[in-house]
């Protein structure tokens, strides 16, 4: 998976990981656990980052993931890569539409999702693919 961010994606120094799920909902909370694992070797590696990066990382992620396993039939992939000063989030999914942004409505119970996403992340961008589509989110290190 190539990060929508950076030319140099071929780069074998970047710090990145691929992880893929059949689906189910047991993908959910294995997207955490990869999130929390990257994030480690984040630290490991001397990145400087926010106390509540983790935190976002881990929503963003269960996030898309829940759109992918609700709207998309098949199996799905997450891409985490470290592009500059933010974390690049991919998922990959088979489904053919796009994801909805809802006008904001506290009233509205549940479908919050991308909402939360947007205010976390720096940029949000779809790109179909033969297979379905990818949703990217640049979530900033601080």
């Amino acid at each position: 998976m190539t990060p929508a961010h950076t030319p140099d994606a071929s780069d074998p120094s970047a710090v990145a990981a691929v992880v893929d799920f059949r689906g189910g909902s047991a993908m959910i909370p294995a997207a955490r656990d990869a999130v929390q694992r990257f994030v480690a070797r984040l630290g490991e590696a001397g990145v400087d980052m926010a106390d509540g990066f983790l935190d976002a990382a881990r929503l963003v992620a269960s996030e898309l993931v829940t759109n992918a396993l609700r709207h998309a039939p098949g199996p799905c992939r997450l891409g985490l890569t470290l592009v500059g000063d933010s974390v690049e989030i991919a998922v990959s999914d088979t489904g053919e539409g796009f994801p909805t942004f809802l006008p904001r409505d506290p009233l509205r119970v549940g479908r919050h999702g991308l909402e939360v996403v947007t205010r976390l992340c720096e940029e949000i961008i779809t790109r179909p693919h033969a297979a379905g589509k990818t949703v990217y989110a640049r979530l900033p290190l601080r």
